[in-house]
This record gives structure tokens, C-alpha cells and sequence, in this order.
């Protein structure tokens, strides 16, 4: 008997969950998800998938605010999910700054790595969704399955890549789970 690999999704946060900012989301009134997103990560927990969300979160490396706020996002946020049928196993995130060099920090594929000990699996079947090129990058350097969306910086990021460096590209994370769902019918 064969075991079939678990079915993993990993989200970017800032752009494809929830609005980003310039200015960093630095607290839980500024944390506004994108509209659908919540309830398309319902639809898939329901589903079956596995959820991680995997994000850079350098505002606590700059000082801009405390990891006690980041947890504090981040349970506000779960709940949010949870609110609407979802559940993300866990959140893999990164609190350095690009002057840090470190192998977590997206382009880098060191957060995809940690979610594949996590999860147990393979890269190769792990699906990344963002909305900008570092993620793109992120989950082709780990060799996880790229997928784009228009939100947040997707559509700049869209634009900047070549047709041929694509990877599949959807309107929103609504879009994206209902062609994943309709897919794995």
C-alpha cells in the first residue's frame, strides 16, 4: 500500500491573504483581509489541503513594531480563518532585513524548506501562492509549484516577468481555489 502525499498549500500573507502597505501592517486595525480570501481558505481545509501561511515579517527586524504585536496579527488573523471554516497548520515567518543575509528571508527558499520538514512532503508538492517576485523566486528556488496572484503586488509583478517566466496567474486566492478545487474534482 502506498501512502499519497499530503496536499499542501502555502500562502504568502501580506498581499494575498490580506492588504499590504508600504508602511508594514503594524497592528491589528491595519490587518484588513482581501476581499474572498478568508472564505477560499475555508474551501480549502474543507477540501483537504494542508495550510501554511509563509511570510517576511522584517517591520519587527526595523523596530517598526514588537513580535509580541506580530503574534497578536497572527492570532487575529487565525481566528479570522477560523471564523470562516478555514485552518492553517502554521505560520513560517522571517523577522530579518535584507541587510541580514539570512537563508530565510524570501527570494530565499529557507521558509519553504522549514514547511516541507513540517509538512513531511516533498517541495515538488507543495503549491506557493503570492504576489510578488521574491515569492515566485522563494518557490522555485525550493522547487515548490509558483502560482501568482493579481492582489497586492501581483499585478506590477505580473507585468514585470516575461510570458515565458510566468507561472499560472489568477485574479485573487478565490480564483485560485476554485481552479484548484475544480481541478482536483
Amino acid at each position: 500500500m502506498t501512502l499519497s502525499p499530503p496536499k499542501v498549500v502555502l500562502l504568502d500573507r501580506d498581499g494575498v491573504i490580506n492588504q499590504d502597505s508600504d508602511d508594514y501592517i503594524k497592528s491589528i486595525a491595519e490587518w484588513t483581509p482581501v476581499p474572498g480570501s478568508l472564505d477560499a481558505i475555508g474551501r480549502l481545509h474543507r477540501a483537504g489541503y494542508l495550510l501554511g501561511i509563509i511570510t517576511n515579517q522584517s517591520g519587527v527586524g526595523r523596530g517598526l513594531f514588537s513580535l509580541d504585536t506580530l503574534w497578536g496579527i497572527h492570532r487575529h488573523m487565525l481566528q479570522q480563518i477560523l471564523d470562516h471554516g478555514g485552518f492553517v497548520q502554521r505560520i513560517f515567518f522571517c523577522l530579518h532585513t535584507p541587510e541580514d543575509h539570512c537563508d530565510c528571508r524570501k527570494p530565499k527558499p529557507g521558509l519553504l524548506y522549514q514547511a516541507a520538514e513540517y509538512f513531511a512532503c516533498g517541495l515538488d508538492n507543495m503549491i506557493f501562492v503570492g504576489d510578488k517576485p521574491s515569492d515566485v523566486a522563494a518557490a522555485r528556488a525550493a522547487g515548490a509549484q509558483p502560482v501568482l496572484v493579481r492582489t497586492g503586488n501581483g499585478r506590477q509583478t505580473e507585468a514585470s516577468m516575461e510570458p515565458a517566466e510566468l507561472p499560472p496567474v489568477y485574479d485573487d486566492l478565490a480564483a485560485f481555489a476554485d481552479a484548484l478545487l475544480e481541478n482536483s474534482r
